[in-house]
């Protein structure tokens, strides 16, 4: 069986999922990671082996071209680094988080994919991801009707690392509590930089776009022990359907899931990896994707035992 060679970009929560993902996918190899220069050679432990390297152009010397990226970084870098890859003529994948900014995302990466001959599946964490594919079935069976989408209780990746990012905040945690109706708060842990101005983040913080649509408690800590007691990644989503079948109305769908957040996050990504070898050149999302063309093996052995 040819596999499918992969590079995992950046070796953060994501990346080292990814890489146990993929150490038991039996129809990829991993050919190494790229993470940034300063990082490279450091955290052995997390690459389980594989090298890693400061950039593509020394994976390629090194173990040859990957067919497909893994971008395992925070939202607001995938755009500028599928690019590059779509560049080199490397596929993509990736988990953007950005649920506005989507549309605009895969209208930019569907022109650098077809100029480039490849392909990229975008937004393919669980939500956005495999939760908006059961939002489309959900619409489908009950075409008239509203749907709820309830996170957590758990610990937002997304979120937590826009919390880092603010000027003054040493590390952070965000955790999502889900109010009903579609609706939430965040819950952010900060530990701050020493003598760092404490109502100076909160306000950063207020008016960043993953924050400023949602009622907000900011909480500091004074120790790293402390945040750790609260930086858990269990999480979970609840949709809810009520609508109509034709003329039969009252329908109610639901779907319940409780997961270890990264850890689902990547093997998304990983089966999308797959399915991205599948596709024509453009930017995908995981609407636009057969299901099958996420499983590893034969189509039709999926279809015998599947439907």
């Amino acid at each position: 069986m040819t596999k499918t060679t992969v590079v995992v970009h950046s070796l953060g929560n994501i990346g080292r999922n990814v890489i146990h993902s993929l150490e038991s996918a039996p129809d990829m190899e991993c050919l190494g990671v790229v993470r940034s220069k300063g990082s490279v050679g450091t955290r052995p432990l997390d690459l389980r082996g594989l090298p890693d390297f400061a950039d593509l152009a020394d994976l390629e010397k090194a173990r040859g071209k990957p067919r497909v990226a893994i971008l395992c970084g925070p939202s607001r870098l995938v755009p500028d680094a599928a690019k590059a890859y779509h560049a080199a003529g490397v596929s993509t994948v990736d988990s953007f988080d950005i649920h506005d900014e989507i549309g605009n995302l895969v209208a930019a990466l569907d022109a650098t994919t077809k100029a480039a001959g490849c392909a990229a599946i975008t937004a393919a964490g669980w939500d956005p991801g495999t939760d908006s594919v059961l939002r489309a079935l959900f619409e489908a069976m009950t075409p008239v009707g509203t749907t709820f989408t309830n996170f957590g209780r758990g610990r937002s990746m997304g979120h937590s690392v826009a919390a880092r990012a603010i000027p003054g905040v040493a590390d952070a945690t965000s955790v999502t509590i889900p109010i009903g109706g579609g609706r939430h708060s965040r819950l952010v842990y900060i530990l701050p930089e020493t003598g760092a101005d404490q109502e100076a983040i909160r306000k950063n913080l207020a008016a960043d776009h993953y924050f400023a649509h949602d009622p907000l408690d900011v909480r500091f800590v004074a120790t790293a022990d402390e945040l750790a007691a609260v930086m858990d990644s269990s999480h979970g989503v609840l949709l809810e359907r009520t609508g109509a079948s034709g003329i039969a109305s009252n329908q109610i769908l639901k779907f319940d899931m409780r997961i270890d957040n990264p850890a689902l996050t990547a093997q998304i990504l990983v089966s999308c990896a797959r399915a991205v070898t599948r596709m024509e050149p453009g930017c995908h999302t995981l609407i636009d994707i057969p299901p099958v063309k996420l499983l590893p093996g034969d189509r039709m052995d999926h279809i015998k035992r599947l439907v």
